[in-house]
């Protein structure tokens, strides 16, 4: 039913603005539409939909979005360049963690934080 669509990630963020800037700015999303409700971020054939919820924001403990790339150092190293910082799982099993870097076989992973605190992904190899 679903399976032929496209999907939106849809995050509750806590100041709009700053979001925005972070989606765009840091992570180089384009805007693609703004109404009263919110902004629509494109991500190459993706979409992104922001909203502001000063409550919700940033309560969701697991990763909200994440990005397939085919290489997560350099990625991570453009992240980090920008001011981001990483996130680290040492317990995650069948994980190890080299410097900012997840390994789990031949997959590479690292987790950042928006400035909502919502839980975003890079990950290569799956």
């Amino acid at each position: 039913m679903l399976g032929d669509k496209d999907s939106c990630t849809t995050l509750a963020v806590k100041d709009l603005a700053e979001a925005v800037s972070f989606y765009t700015d840091v992570l180089g999303l384009t805007k693609d539409q703004e109404n009263p409700g919110g902004v629509l971020l494109k991500s190459g054939n993706s979409m992104v939909f922001l909203y502001e919820s000063k409550e919700n924001a940033g309560t969701n403990k697991g990763t909200a979005m994440s990005w397939k790339v085919d290489d997560v150092p350099m990625v991570a190293d453009d992240l980090k360049a920008k001011g981001v910082t990483f996130e680290h799982y040492p317990d995650l099993p069948g994980t190890t963690l080299e410097g900012d870097i997840h390994m789990m076989g031949p997959s590479k992973s690292v987790w950042f934080k928006d400035p909502s605190g919502n839980i975003l992904n890079v990950v290569s190899g799956m």
